[in-house]
This record gives C-alpha cells, structure tokens and sequence, in this order.
C-alpha cells in the first residue's frame, strides 16, 4: 500500500449527502462518520456484514501508473458475471477492428430464367450478424426483387455453418433457457427490435374488453415458428399482474398464463426461440413474399454449396458502434457471438472453445496471469469462470493504450446516468454523487454474484481504476460497491474527509434486487 493511497479522504459536502440522499439508485445512507485514510475506509466498508460467510475481492490501481493502492483477495479467483464482457470486448476490438462489420448473404447456384425463375434453391447464410432485424431481412428481400426474380422454384435453404452448431454455452442453467438473455447462438438470427437480442422474439400483451376474457397477444416480428398457447386472462382493474410467457423445452411452444389487470396498458416480454435459423428464414420468406416472390419449396437447414453467386448481402453496424449496445445493456448474445466470430475469422473456426482461447491469448498478451483464470463463456453467464480483481485490472490498463479504446470506454455505463443507452446498467445507481457522470463501469449479476469494475476519477483529477467481485452472499452488498465508487469518486490528496457508508440492505436488493433466488439479477431485467 503506497503512502499516496493512504491519504485521507476529502469530506464529502453537505449539499452532496443531500442530492446522494434525493437519488434514486445512490446509496440511500452516504454519511459523515470520522475522517480515515483511504485504505482504512475501504476496509471499513468490507467489514459490512454482508460479507460474513461469503467472499469478496476489491484492487483499486493508479490508471497511469498502475501503482496498486488497495488490494483486499486481489488474487482470488471469483466468479465475475459479466464481468467476462471485459475480457469478451477487448480481446474482439483488437482481434477483429473496430471497423468491422458482420454480414448475411442470400445466394443460388440455378440461373435466373427470362420470366424471373429460379430454377432451383435460394440460400440465406448468416455471417453471425447478431444485429440483424426485421428491417434488414426486408432490405434483402428488396435486392432480390431489383434482381428480377419473382419465383423460386426451390427451396429456402437457411445456413447457420459459419459457426458450429452448439447453440448455447457451457454449463448454462436448464431453466433460464426460455428467458431472452440465454438466447441460442446462431451464426443465422434475428432480433426484434433496437437492443438487438438476437434469437428472441417479442410477445405483445393486452386485457380483453372485459374481466375473464382472454388475454390478447401478439408477436412481434410475426412469424410461423412459435406457437402460442394462450390461457392468459383479464383480471380485475388494479389487481397485479401475473402474465407468464414461457417457452417448452426443445420445442417453439410458447405458453402464455396468468392475468392481466383490465385497463393495463401494451406489455411485451422476449422470449427465446428454438432453432433461431428457421426463424430468420421464415421472417426473410415472408418479406420475400410482400416483394411478390414467391417460394414454392419449404424451409430448409443446409450449407451452401462453394460455387453458389451472391445475389443480396446486408451489413451490421461496426463492431465500434456495436459496443454501445452490448455493453451499456450487458447483452450475453453478443458476447457469445464475439466469442465465435473471433474463432471463424482468424481461425476458420466458429466455436466456443477456439474463441476462448483467442480471447484468452490477447488477454495473455496484455499481461494477464491466464494460468490463474478460466473462461467458459463470453458472457458470463457461466459460472464456471473464474476471473481474479486483479486480471481485471490488468485487462482495464491494457485497454487505455489501445487505438480504438476512446469509443470501447464510451459504451462502458456511466454511473448516474439516466439514458438507458448512456448510464445503461447503472443509470439508477450513484446519482447525485461525485461517482455520477464519472464512473464507467461494466457491473455483474448473477444469483450470489455482483460484481463491478471500472474507471473512475477521484476529486484531484486522479484516474483510477478497480476491480470488485463479491460472491456466495445471501443478502445483496450491492449498495457497498456503489459506496466504494462514491469514496473512490470522493478521494483527494489535498485534505482529510468523511467516510463513506453504504445503505443498509433493503427488500428490494434482496437476491439481485428482489427479482427471485433463481433470477440472474438486475444486468438482465428489461426495461430498467
């Protein structure tokens, strides 16, 4: 612990402890207790009960120097949620390019007769664009109405062999299968709508006309694969809701139960498809057929032979641009499809196991102890990964010194911030704080897990940055991370200050904000 690092603390405003007080998402009790040096504070604030019985890991590192000041389990290794997305997005900024962009391409092998035939097959290959909406199957219709085809006489041939066909990561839990944030991996999919989760569709609920009668429902986008099997109905007016929508394993049934309050406005809830290439295939058939081309085969899953022409192609957004959504909104999907892009472009290999280990090499190559980690997934969502305070850190200085690290750390969320797609995963946390607007984190969850690491820069215009992991916990210590961000926020050199103490728990941070003992917590609850 270097002499810098115990300096005291700068005492934190009155005005301040008021505003931290008013914020929604701040840590309710930010107090002035007797002024302590950094080290001590820290301490403190690790000595919450929170933690008896359970494991927690905290570095905090000069962002210049990469002097440590405070380093408590900096070597265990923990599990770290989507933490992972740290090791997942780097290592494909500088593998792939910030520039680079995904694609999906519509090709045939027959020829074209005068009359606009096609005489044998149409084929949609899917580059693993995890991005690819509605609109984008459309645009690629268009192209092959301009080509003047209006008949296929063929097949739809949808092809997914850019990646392997393991569809979703190891060791994922059985019953979040049907839920939008454990979506199969596909190198051919679909998303519904802007935050782009691919291998999902929306279902769009509405009361009846009156109590008892059948709850209304609709998907979005339309299509063919999911069933639904509606016995939603209307409740009562104010009575709660308890809408469920899940999907039957290994099938597209969806089941639609409960009751919605008569008078409740439109609800929507993802859930995840079964076989996302036929989805996107059947979404693409039916913009085919508003383009007035008609396919007279079926839908079918094959590769696509080596002498078929390109007749349509769409592209992604660019992988820079794509940060913002996949970190702000902590999006598995993309993580996974990262992970898998980066193993087909450099190693011809779409796989887990090849993406992790070039993950695992730039991580490697920027000064991460890989002997001591283990990465199963991109995401996170895993929990046999296992990363260290300490990897993290390295992970976070490393980026600092990387050309395309300006647009990676703008789509980190921004504590305090309330835009979705600027504070994303803790826009309701930290505001009205010295944390607020400054803090650029990548936050975690899991059941008994939170986790949050990140940039932050304290009252002398010092950077930092900080690695915290807290693991096996029964009662959420997710106000102390925030605390630790508000003291790091808070730091100065110049002068001592008062202490910084985290809320007490509520019922509302009670297993991952009160969201459920088998819920992955609040990274992946829409809409906050």
């Amino acid at each position: 612990m270097s002499g810098r690092g115990l300096m005291a603390l700068v005492a934190v405003s009155a005005a301040t402890a008021g505003l931290v007080g008013q914020s929604a998402g701040a840590p309710a009790a930010v107090q002035q207790v007797q002024a302590t040096g950094l080290q001590q504070q820290l301490d403190t604030l690790l000595s919450d009960s929170r933690f008896q019985g359970s494991q927690v890991g905290l570095v905090v590192r000069d962002a210049t120097t990469g002097e440590t000041l405070y380093d408590r389990n900096g070597g265990s290794r923990l599990v770290p949620a989507s933490n992972t997305k740290l090791f997942t997005s780097t290592a494909a900024m500088h593998t792939l390019g910030a520039g680079f962009k995904f694609h999906t391409d519509v090709l045939a092998t027959a020829p074209v007769k005068r009359n606009g035939k096609l005489q044998g097959d149409l084929y949609l290959k899917g580059f693993g664009d995890p991005t690819a909406l509605e609109s984008d199957y459309v645009g690629l219709a268009k192209q092959i109405a301009a080509a003047g085809i209006t008949k296929v006489e063929g097949n739809l041939i949808a092809d997914d062999t850019y990646f392997d066909n393991v569809r979703l990561g190891d060791s994922w839990a059985w019953d979040d299968e049907s839920f939008y944030y454990a979506a199969q991996i596909s190198a051919l999919t679909l998303a519904p709508n802007g935050d782009y989760d691919s291998g999902t569709a929306i279902v769009e609920s509405r009361p009846g006309a009156a109590v008892g009668d059948p709850v209304l429902l609709n998907l979005r986008p339309a299509n063919g694969l999911l069933k639904l099997i509606n016995t939603a109905t209307t409740g009562a007016a104010g009575s709660a809701s308890t809408l469920s929508v899940q999907r039957d394993h290994g099938t597209n049934v969806v089941r639609v139960s409960g009751s919605v309050p008569l008078g409740a406005g439109l609800g929507s809830t993802w859930v995840t498809v079964w076989e996302p290439p036929l989805y996107a295939a059947d979404v693409f058939r039916r913009a085919l057929t508003a383009e007035g081309i008609k396919v007279e085969g079926k839908i079918r899953e094959a590769a696509t032979p080596a002498t078929a022409r390109q007749l349509a192609r769409d592209e992604s957004m660019t992988l820079g641009e794509l940060m913002t959504p996949f970190l702000k909104l902590s999006n598995n999907m993309h993580a996974e499809t990262l992970v898998k892009a980066m193993g087909a472009v450099t190693k011809a290999n779409g796989s887990w196991p090849t993406g992790l280990g070039i993950v695992t090499a730039y991580a490697k190559s920027v000064g991460v102890d890989t002997a001591t980690i283990r990465l199963s997934d991109g995401s996170g969502l895993s929990r046999k990964v296992n990363l260290t305070p300490n990897s993290i850190t390295n992970i976070l200085l490393a980026a600092e010194k990387e050309p395309w690290f300006q647009q990676w750390y703008d789509a980190l969320p921004i504590a305090g911030n309330a835009d979705r797609f600027t504070g994303g995963t803790l826009r309701t946390r930290m505001g009205g704080t010295p944390a607020a607007n400054n803090l650029h984190g990548k936050t975690g969850s899991l059941t008994g897990v939170t986790a949050l690491s990140g940039y932050v820069t304290n009252k002398d215009g010092r950077k930092l940055v900080f690695s915290m992991i807290s693991n096996n916990y029964l009662t959420s210590p997710r106000s102390v991370e925030d605390a630790v961000g508000v003291t790091l926020a808070s730091w100065t050199d110049q002068a001592p200050v008062a202490a910084i103490k985290p809320a007490p728990a509520t019922k509302a941070q009670l297993n991952d904000d009160g969201t459920g003992p088998d819920d992955p917590g609040n990274d992946w609850i829409k809409g906050r």
